[in-house]
């Protein structure tokens, strides 16, 4: 669980503006985001402190920057074909009110981080780009994060993201695979519901 909350929070360092990017190159896109992120979390301490002003910032700077279409397919694999339309589109949104919660919760969690980047290796194809990263915490170890994103309708779009090794695609495909072979698409939908439920009521 910790590893995953780092994984979020260094997510949510490079997914907090709307704007588009689409004539940068994705290295530029991710640094642009993240130089934005930490000045307005240095400035604006009521962010880390407010449960309800923390929510809405990652509901409304989040989706903008993440392929949630892509990330669902990714995360549930042969399951998501098998699933019907309706329990897709069911999936997909109560998996998209839990990775906002997720990335509130370690927005809140930040602590002067600071990120370095890599030059961009091995571009053949220009639409599928890896950014490397290594966040910088004070009093931590460093932490390797390779961002994978994809652009879509001329935008960039984050897929997916790796620390030291680890995917958050791979992270939930595991558990939720689990979740399914216990109680069916119907059963792990209804997991995430409850939990994103205790989370709103938590963050009251």
């Amino acid at each position: 669980m910790k590893r995953l909350m780092n994984i979020v929070l260094a997510l949510f360092l490079v997914m907090f503006s709307s704007i588009s990017f689409a004539n940068v190159t994705a290295d530029v896109f991710v640094k642009s985001i993240a130089d934005d992120v930490i000045t307005i979390l240095k400035k604006d301490k009521d962010i880390q402190s407010d449960p309800e002003k923390v929510y809405a910032l990652a509901e409304d700077k989040i989706v903008p920057n993440f392929n949630f279409d892509r990330v669902s397919r990714l995360v549930l694999g042969k399951n998501y074909t098998k699933a019907s339309k309706e329990q897709q589109e069911a999936f997909q949104r109560e998996f998209r009110t839990l990775l906002i919660h997720t990335y509130a919760s370690a927005l809140s969690k930040y602590r002067n981080q600071t990120i370095e980047y890599k030059p961009l290796r091995d571009i053949s194809d220009p639409s599928q780009v890896v950014v490397k990263t290594v966040i910088l915490q004070p009093g931590g170890q460093p932490l390797g994060v390779d961002y994978s994103l994809e652009l879509v309708a001329d935008n960039w779009k984050v897929y997916d993201i790796v620390i030291e090794g680890v995917s958050l695609v791979t992270n939930y495909r595991g558990q939720f695979s689990t979740e399914i072979r216990q109680g069916g698409m119907d059963g792990l939908i209804q997991r995430i519901s409850e939990k994103n439920k205790s989370n709103h009521v938590a963050k009251k």
